[in-house]
């Protein structure tokens, strides 16, 4: 894997610019997928939201100043693409955010694509009734092992915000999995 600095310097040239971008898919692809996956939940719609967020990062690049990593970077991206997706969805629906949560619950139930056994279940049904900034943290906390530092780079807010944010979510699912 080449170095972060190069890639986007590559990305920014005319002339590497499709090759360096080919390589940007082949690192960060698997990652931004399984994140937005844990967002949208469906395997069809984190595929075309991992799609809308190449696009965006390949037609915005030149805008990335480097004060923050690239990969938090593609991860805002994702995570704000993900959000408008599921928001698009509820408009189109015409259903409140609650009804919305127990669709894809449902949904997910139903979805060929999902392995978990009856555990696996019910936390994803605990993390569904987690408000949605609880839910993005736990998220990158727990499955994607990220650091509080890089979640605040991602979702642009602070470290002790974030632990705390972390702690009740935990707090929520721990108590929806006993069943309190």
């Amino acid at each position: 894997m080449i170095a972060e600095e190069t890639l986007v310097q590559e990305l920014k040239s005319k002339e590497t610019q499709s090759k360096a971008f080919e390589q940007l898919v082949a690192n960060y692809k698997e990652r931004l997928y399984w994140h937005i996956r844990r967002i949208v939940l469906n395997h069809d719609d984190a595929d075309d939201v991992l799609q809308n967020t190449f696009i965006k990062v390949y037609r915005n690049i030149d805008s990335f100043k480097g004060e923050s990593k690239l990969f938090s970077w593609m991860y805002r991206i994702a995570t704000n693409e993900s959000l408008s997706f599921l928001k698009q969805q509820r408009t189109k629906l015409g259903v409140t955010d609650d009804e919305y949560q127990d669709k894809m619950i449902k949904n997910l139930e139903a979805d060929v694509y999902f392995e978990g056994d009856e555990i696996q279940l019910k936390l994803q049904k605990a993390i569904a009734t987690l408000p949605e900034k609880q839910k993005l943290i736990f998220n990158m906390k727990y499955y994607e092992d990220l650091k509080y530092e890089e979640i605040s780079e991602i979702l642009d807010t602070t470290v002790g915000g974030l632990k705390a944010s972390y702690h009740l979510a935990v707090k929520k699912i721990e108590g929806f999995i006993k069943g309190d």
